[in-house]
């Protein structure tokens, strides 16, 4: 598939998937969502992407939904929700491989809720993050009610999403809504760092892990002990693991597969 309003590249493992709508401020529309879709779906079953950046071109991340389009004759918001937003997050979630977002600017709205359902988010030290759905008279979604309270707990939750505060990139690594701000001209070189740090790694034992962190959303104790006693013999029997004791005991460095 050719895309029109999203950029794919792959190098040394790792998708980079840089959203292109720069005079729109990457803000979805179908055809971005469509692409963003696809694009997700071939990074999971190519086996050479052993991990996937997504970022934005341009002076901003995204800033969420197109309203143009959204208040478009015929368009249903719940439409949207159903057949872009939640799609995409629920890629990013089921992917078994890590995600990193580079937010280099303005994540908005759903572009903020779907920079935190990454598995590491970076962002330029000149970036922030809004949760814009109360000024048009609407709620958070894709995925955001659920994250972000995870993030930061119910009252700074509550208070972004009612109060819209912009938040820096600096104070969203001080609350733990990010994994790292860094100064702004580092932002992409760090994060490819970072994302081909993670293809090299074992891929299947981080796709587990990955797992594991969902299924604890709504579990309890006992039955998590039992979740990780489940991955942890998939992980056991994997090349990836084999290799990893052999390199230990050769004193060398390991060479994943990702199997």
């Amino acid at each position: 598939m050719t895309y029109e309003k999203l950029l794919f590249t792959v190098a040394d493992g790792v998708a980079t998937l840089s959203l292109n709508r720069p005079d729109k401020l990457n803000s979805f529309d179908r055809q971005l969502s469509d692409e963003l879709i696809h694009a997700l779906d071939h990074c999971a079953t190519e086996p050479s992407i052993r991990a996937v950046l997504l970022t934005g071109e341009g002076r901003a991340f995204c800033a969420g939904q197109d309203l143009a389009e959204a208040i478009a004759p015929g368009t249903k918001i719940e439409d949207i929700l159903t057949t872009q937003y939640n799609p995409i997050v629920r890629r990013i979630r089921a992917l078994k491989k890590p995600v990193i977002a580079a937010v280099n600017g303005v994540a908005a709205g759903a572009g903020a809720n779907i920079a935190y359902a990454c598995d590491l988010t970076l962002a330029a030290e000149g970036a922030n993050f809004i949760q814009s759905f109360i000024n048009i008279g609407l709620i958070p979604d894709s995925g955001g009610t659920f994250t972000l309270p995870r993030l930061v707990g119910m009252q700074r939750a509550f208070g972004q999403m009612i109060l819209a505060p912009k938040v820096s990139a600096k104070e969203a690594e001080a609350q733990g809504m990010i994994w790292k701000a860094v100064p702004d001209g580092e932002l992409m070189s760090e994060a490819t760092a970072l994302a081909k740090k993670l293809a090299a790694m074992p891929t299947k034992a981080i796709a587990l892990t990955k797992e594991a962190l969902n299924r604890s959303q709504g579990s309890t104790l006992d039955a998590q002990l039992d979740v990780e006693n489940e991955l942890q013999t998939i992980a056991g029997r994997s090349h990836d693991y084999n290799e990893g004791v052999k390199a230990f005991l050769e004193k060398r460095k390991p060479v994943y597969k990702g199997e």
